[in-house]
């Protein structure tokens, strides 16, 4: 993107949400669904005073297993701001997780978010939170005891939504080039739920169902008050379309 800056440190984070997914792309021969004008599904447009024109763009990727592959890339050098999210969508009727990554600098800080959105309740299904998420525990116990990470600041609303595997923290550019190697650990593991698929204990109606919910307050911003400043960085029209976008609508 234009705007990214030249200083390494800003493009760190692209550079982790970015080769996640060309890799997810390549391993399921995807195709980009572009504009009419054949470029980006969607160009984001700055609303603020100090940052005018293209400070985003969100790419749709479609093939394979996946129902959909949706980037959001936001970089404002003018308020220091260098964001970066990844959501790979599997079907509605399928139980394999959703895979996300958000990648960001903000300021002087680092965060990531790295998860597998769960299908089911795991506290109604424990057959399936064994098959599909205890497996990931060695991984997340190795990314949780990095050294430069710190919890970051969300609500329990928000975790209720996700998974308990769920890792979420800022961190220093050390730490940060460490999580590489760990995003790459959980890809690989969620490849393998893709391929193999996932035992399902409820219906495909009810998969579909919840999976309509889930989303909805996951990308909600009376959960997450992300939204109200994307809301105000690119306008409302597009931040609605991008938010309809990612709950599949």
């Amino acid at each position: 993107m234009s705007q990214l800056s030249v200083d390494q440190k800003l493009s760190l984070a692209q550079e982790l949400s970015d080769g996640t997914v060309d890799k997810i792309v390549a391993k399921y021969a995807m195709k980009e669904v572009l504009a009419s004008d054949g470029g980006p599904f969607m160009t984001l447009i700055s609303h603020l005073p100090m940052a005018q024109g293209v400070v985003g763009k969100v790419r749709i990727f479609a093939g394979g297993p996946l129902h959909k592959l949706v980037t959001c890339s936001i970089v404002v050098p003018q308020i220091q701001l260098d964001s970066h999210m990844l959501y790979g969508f599997m079907p509605a009727d399928s139980a394999v997780p959703h895979f996300t990554l958000d990648s960001v600098k903000a300021g002087e800080h680092f965060a990531f978010h790295l998860d597998l959105t769960p299908r089911v309740d795991l506290g109604a299904h424990t057959d399936y939170m064994n098959q599909v998420f205890w497996p990931l525990t060695d991984k997340f116990n190795a990314a949780e005891a990095l050294d430069g990470i710190e919890q970051a600041h969300i609500s329990p609303r928000q975790r209720a939504i996700m998974s308990p595997w769920m890792l979420v923290h800022r961190a220093t550019e050390t730490a940060f080039k460490t999580l590489f190697s760990h995003v790459d650990g959980y890809l690989k593991y969620w490849y393998g739920l893709v391929d193999q698929g996932v035992d399902s204990p409820v219906s495909a109606t009810e998969l579909a169902v919840r999976d309509k919910a889930n989303r909805a307050a996951i990308f909600s911003p009376e959960i997450d008050p992300v939204w109200k400043r994307i809301e105000g960085l690119i306008g409302t029209p597009a931040s609605e379309q991008l938010r309809a976008i990612l709950r599949g609508e």
